[in-house]
C-alpha cells in the first residue's frame, strides 16, 4: 500500500536547484575567454560550423609502404590524441596505404598538425651545451655561451619561452627544480668534447643515409666535412676567420641534410642552427643508443644515450602548478621506469659539475632540460609557459605512446558545413514547433498543470544549454546533427514523466483524497515508474556510448546527458512546485486546473473525500 510522505519543504528543493542554476550559469560565463558570444556559443561539430582537415603522410625508415598494422595502430593512438576522453567529434580516418586524414572541429587550429607528431619521448643526459647563432653569421660573434636575443624556432609543442623543472616529492622538488635557461651558459661536461668526437666516427649507416652523406660531402666539401669530423668542441668562428670560411658551405645544408651528419658535427658547427636541427625529419635521432643533439630556444645542447624511453612512462596528466599557479604536465613512470629515472638524476648528479642537467626529449626537440640538484626518486614534471592547451597536447601524446611511423603532414584544408547548417535551422525549427504543440496542449488539457510544464520544459532546455557549453571547455563535447537528435529524443522522456505524474494526480483525487494528501501519494506512486522509464533511457544511453563509435557515440552521450538533467528537474522542481500549487484553493478550480473537473465528476458519482478507507477503493 502506498503510504505518504513525510512533510515536505518545497522550499528548500527548489533553493538547491536554484545554487545548481546560478552555479552553472558563473562557470558558463566567468569560464570563458573572449566576448560575450565566445562565452555563450557550445563547440559545435564539423557537420554543423565545417572545421579543418590535414592529410597526415606515414614515411618508413626503409622506405618501403607502411603495413596495415602499423597504419591501424597510428589511426587507433591519432584517434585517441584527438578525441580526448572521446566525444569531442573529430573524425580519423585511413586513406590509401600511406595517408591519415584527421578533420577537427572549428577553425585552423595548430594542433590539429602537431597530433601527427610522433611523440617518442627520450630522457637524455647533457653533456654540453652551446649557444644557437639563430641563423646569424656565427663569425660576427663568440658562439660559446648561448644567445637569448636570437631564439631559435620552438618544439612545436611547447611555446618558446618554456623552462622546465623536475620534481618527486616536496623536498626534492624545492632543490631539484630549476629553469633551464638557469645554467651556466658554457657549462659543457669535461667529457662533452670526447664524447662529442667520438660520436663523429664512423658508424654502420642506413644505405639511403650513406648515399645522402655522399651528397652532403659533394655539397660542403671533403676537406670542410673531413675538418669538422675533427672539432672536439663548438667552434668559435670570431677567433679564426680562416674556420669562417672554411666551414660557410654548411649555411647552405638543408635540415634533411643536417639529420644525416653526425652528431659531433652538428653540435660543433655554429652554420648547423637549432632553425635546422628542430626542422629535422621527424625520427632523426630515434636511436636512442647512440648520442643526439637538440635544442630548446637559445641553446644547443650535446646529449648522451637515452637511458629513459617514452614506454618506461606510465601516465602523463595536465595540472596546474600549486606552487605558482602554471600550467604543468606530470610523468609518472613504471616500475622499471621508476628505476631507470632514479638513476639517471644519480648518475647526472653524480657526473661532477656544477649544472648537470637531463634533457627531455621529444622527437627531435629539448623540450625542457632541468638542472638536476639532487636525486629524484619520485615523478617528472614538466614546466614553463605551457597555455592549458600545450600541457593538454603534450601529456595525450606521452599518455596514449609513440606512433609507430613518421608522418609528414600536408596542407590543412578548411571544410564548409553548408549542409549541416541548413539541418540545423530545420532541427531547430522542428523542435520549436514540437515543444509549441506541447505547451498548447498541456494548457489545453491540464490548464493551470500546463504552466508547471512549462517552465519546466524552459528550465532543463536552460540547464542542457549550459551543460553543452561546461562540457565542451572540460572534457571537450562538441554537439553535431546526432547530439542535437540526443537531446530532442530527450525531450520525448521528459512529457513520459509529466503524464505519468499528472494521470496518477488524477487518479488519486477521483478516489476522493484531498489535494493536500493527493499530491504526496502521487508522487511516491508516479516516482517510481518515472525513475524506472529513465534508468531505462540512461542505460540504453551508456550502451550505446560504450559499444559504438562516430556520430552515435555522440548522440548517447547527449541523450543520456539531458536524461539527467530531467531527472534534477523534476526531483527539485516538478514536485515541490506541485506541492505550494496544492496549497492553493485555485488549484481545484474548473476554470484554472483541469483537475476541477475531476472534483465535479466525483461528487456526482457521491464519492465524498472524507469517506472511510474501507468504502475506498484498494490501493496496489
Amino acid at each position: 500500500m502506498a503510504q505518504p510522505q513525510a512533510p515536505m519543504h518545497p522550499g528548500r528543493q527548489l533553493g538547491v536547484l536554484g545554487t545548481i542554476f546560478v552555479l552553472l550559469a558563473i562557470w558558463v560565463w566567468f569560464g570563458g575567454d573572449g566576448g560575450w558570444r565566445n562565452r555563450l556559443e557550445p563547440n559545435l561539430g564539423l557537420d554543423l560550423i565545417g572545421g579543418t582537415t590535414v592529410t597526415l603522410q606515414a614515411k618508413t625508415d626503409t622506405g618501403k609502404p607502411p603495413s596495415k598494422e602499423q597504419m591501424n595502430t597510428a589511426k587507433d593512438i591519432i584517434d585517441s590524441r584527438v578525441n580526448g576522453l572521446g566525444v569531442s567529434e573529430a573524425e580519423v580516418v585511413i586513406e590509401g596505404d600511406s595517408n591519415i586524414v584527421v578533420s577537427l572541429p572549428g577553425k585552423s587550429d595548430d594542433r590539429l598538425k602537431q597530433i601527427g607528431q610522433t611523440a617518442e619521448l627520450r630522457f637524455r643526459k647533457v653533456l654540453g651545451s652551446t649557444g644557437d647563432t639563430g641563423g646569424t653569421d656565427p663569425s660576427a660573434s663568440a658562439s660559446a655561451s648561448p644567445s637569448a636575443s636570437a631564439p631559435a624556432s620552438a618544439p612545436a609543442s611547447a611555446p618558446a619561452s618554456a623552462s622546465a623543472s623536475a620534481s618527486a616529492s616536496a623536498k626534492p622538488s624545492a632543490s631539484a627544480s630549476a629553469p633551464a635557461s638557469s645554467a651556466p651558459a658554457s657549462s659543457a661536461a669535461p667529457s662533452a668534447s670526447a664524447s662529442a668526437s667520438a660520436s663523429t666516427s664512423a658508424a654502420p649507416v642506413a644505405p639511403d643515409v650513406a648515399q645522402l652523406r655522399a651528397e652532403v660531402e659533394k655539397k660542403v666539401g671533403a676537406a670542410a666535412l673531413g675538418a669538422a669530423a675533427q672539432e672536439t668542441a663548438p667552434v668559435d668562428l670570431s677567433a679564426d676567420p680562416s674556420k669562417a670560411q672554411l666551414y660557410a658551405p654548411f649555411k647552405t645544408l638543408t635540415p634533411e641534410e643536417v639529420a644525416v651528419l653526425p652528431a659531433g658535427i652538428q653540435y660543433n658547427i655554429p652554420y648547423i642552427t637549432c632553425d635546422k636541427l628542430n626542422n629535422r625529419p621527424v625520427g632523426s635521432i630515434r636511436d636512442d643508443k647512440v648520442q643526439a643533439v637538440a635544442c630548446e630556444p637559445g641553446t644547443k645542447y650535446m646529449l648522451d644515450v637515452a637511458k629513459v624511453l617514452g614506454t618506461d612512462v606510465s601516465k602523463a596528466d595536465s595540472s596546474i602548478d600549486s606552487t605558482n599557479g602554471k600550467w604543468i604536465v606530470t610523468m609518472s613512470f613504471s616500475s622499471k621506469g621508476q628505476d631507470k629515472w632514479t638513476n639517471l638524476t644519480r648518475e647526472a648528479w653524480n657526473n661532477g659539475t656544477d649544472s648537470a642537467q637531463v634533457a627531455v626529449v621529444l622527437d627531435n626537440t629539448v623540450v625542457s632540460a632541468p638542472v638536476i640538484e639532487s636525486v629524484i626518486p619520485g615523478d617528472a614534471r614538466i614546466t614553463g609557459s605551457f597555455t592549458k592547451r600545450d600541457t593538454e597536447l603534450l601529456a595525450n601524446q606521452l599518455q596514449y605512446g609513440a606512433l609507430p611511423l613518421s608522418f609528414v603532414p600536408q596542407d590543412a584544408q578548411s571544410i564548409s558545413a553548408t549542409l549541416g547548417s541548413s539541418h540545423l535551422e530545420a532541427g531547430v525549427l522542428a523542435a520549436g514547433i514540437g515543444l509549441l504543440l506541447v505547451v498548447l496542449y498541456s494548457f489545453f488539457y491540464y490548464r493551470l498543470l500546463g504552466l508547471v510544464i512549462t517552465l519546466s520544459l524552459v528550465l532543463s532546455g536552460a540547464m542542457v544549454y549550459m551543460a553543452l557549453i561546461v562540457l565542451g571547455r572540460t572534457m571537450g563535447f562538441t554537439l553535431t546533427l546526432a547530439g542535437f537528435a540526443g537531446f530532442i529524443v530527450s525531450l520525448g522522456v521528459a512529457a513520459d514523466s509529466f503524464v505519468i505524474y499528472f494521470e496518477r494526480l488524477k487518479d488519486e483525487i477521483r478516489e476522493g483524497r484531498s489535494p493536500r494528501s493527493a499530491v504526496p501519494r502521487a508522487w511516491v506512486r508516479a516516482r517510481r515508474t518515472i525513475i524506472s522509464a529513465n534508468a531505462i533511457t540512461l542505460l540504453a544511453a551508456a550502451v550505446l556510448y560504450f559499444f559504438s563509435i562516430g556520430s552515435v557515440k555522440g548522440f548517447a552521450f547527449a541523450l543520456g546527458v539531458a536524461t539527467i538533467l530531467d531527472l534534477v528537474v523534476v526531483f527539485l522542481f516538478r514536485h515541490p512546485i506541485m506541492t505550494l500549487f496544492a496549497r492553493s484553493k485555485a488549484f481545484l478550480s474548473p476554470r484554472v486546473s483541469g483537475l476541477g473537473r475531476i472534483v465535479e465528476q466525483r461528487q456526482s458519482t457521491g464519492v465524498a473525500p472524507s469517506a472511510p478507507r474501507r468504502n475506498r477503493p484498494k490501493e496496489v
